[in-house]
C-alpha cells in the first residue's frame, strides 16, 4: 500500500470514528431526557432562620414538586413545594402560586454554610428516584447569635 493510500485510508477511520462518536454522544443525551422527562426549575435564597424558595414541573405546571434540602451535604428534609408564591404566576411559570417551599434553617455551628435544595423526580412507576438541583447552591453564614434556632 503506497503512502496516499495510506492517507486517504487513515482519514477515513479518523472520520468514522468522529462519526460513531457524535452518534454516541446524540443517543446518550436523546435517551437523558427521554428517561428523565421533567424539567424543574427554581430559585432559593437563605433568610436569618429559614431556607425559603420556589420548585416548578415546567412539563407539568400544575403537579406539586417534592423537595429536598442538605445543607452541609447532609440531608435536612424533604416536603411538598405547596406554599403560596404569587410572584410565580406574575412570571408565567405556572398557573397557581401553590409552588413555594420553606425549611427552618437548624442549629448550625457558627460559620459559612452551602444549602442545596433538590427537586425529586420518580420514575419507574416510584421504583427509583431522582434529585435534581433547584437553581444555585445557596451559601450563607451563620454567627454566634444565630447558632440555637
Amino acid at each position: 500500500m503506497n503512502s496516499q493510500a495510506r492517507s486517504k485510508l487513515t482519514h477515513f477511520l479518523m472520520a468514522k470514528s468522529i462519526a460513531e462518536a457524535l452518534l454516541v454522544g446524540a443517543l446518550a443525551v436523546t435517551f437523558f431526557f427521554v428517561a428523565f422527562p421533567p424539567y424543574f426549575e427554581g430559585w432559593g435564597e437563605a433568610t436569618p432562620n429559614a431556607i425559603a424558595g420556589w420548585a416548578v414541573n415546567r412539563r407539568q405546571p400544575s403537579q406539586r414538586v417534592e423537595v429536598q434540602l442538605f445543607i452541609d451535604d447532609q440531608f435536612v428534609a424533604a416536603r411538598g413545594a405547596t406554599l403560596p408564591r404569587p410572584d410565580i404566576v406574575t412570571a408565567g411559570m405556572a398557573a397557581d402560586e401553590w409552588h413555594g417551599y420553606s425549611f427552618e434553617i437548624p442549629a448550625l455551628n457558627e460559620g459559612h454554610h452551602t444549602a442545596r435544595v433538590y427537586a425529586v423526580h420518580s420514575s419507574g412507576q416510584g421504583a427509583r428516584k431522582t434529585l435534581q438541583l433547584l437553581g444555585n447552591p445557596i451559601q450563607f453564614s451563620v454567627t454566634g447569635d444565630q447558632k440555637a434556632h
